[in-house]
């Protein structure tokens, strides 16, 4: 069965980041611009100090604030879970799905080096996945 290294999948990335002062409405125009679920929030060193989603967005507009003026900072998971290069595929949809979570940030020596979603993965990847949870509700 397959199971890439995470350091497979992200090889070719250029992650979406931006910085914790940048705000939600430039966030969003962001992710619509490149068609992705989240942004990575960095440091100036591209170090990771949080994530924002499509679902943090949802909850900033729902609060009422003003998009425009909202900064990442007070709507983003600060310190979010982050997966290592030399992992597994297993691993991060291990991580996910114990966590809740559909994006995981992937970082090596504390600096942003890509980001998994979900749908990064292959179906053989996910069917092990999958028996895996089986095996592990029967076992419960």
């Amino acid at each position: 069965m397959t199971n890439r290294d995470i350091s497979f999948i992200v090889k070719d990335q250029n992650p979406l980041m931006l910085r914790p002062t940048d705000t939600v409405q430039t966030a969003c125009q962001r992710m619509c611009e490149r068609n992705v679920g989240a942004v990575l929030v960095t440091d100036a060193n591209a170090r990771l100090e949080g994530i924002f989603t499509g679902r943090d967005a949802v909850q900033a507009i729902a609060r009422g604030g003003n998009p425009a003026d909202v900064p990442l900072a007070e709507v983003m998971t600060a310190k979010p879970d982050t997966i290592a290069l030399d992992l597994k595929a297993i691993d991060a949809l291990h991580m996910m799905c114990d966590g809740g979570y559909r994006h995981l940030p992937v970082t090596a020596d504390g600096k942003v080096v890509g980001i998994v979603s979900r749908s990064d993965f292959k179906g053989l990847e996910l069917d092990q996945f999958e028996d895996q949870q089986s095996l592990w509700e029967c076992i419960c």
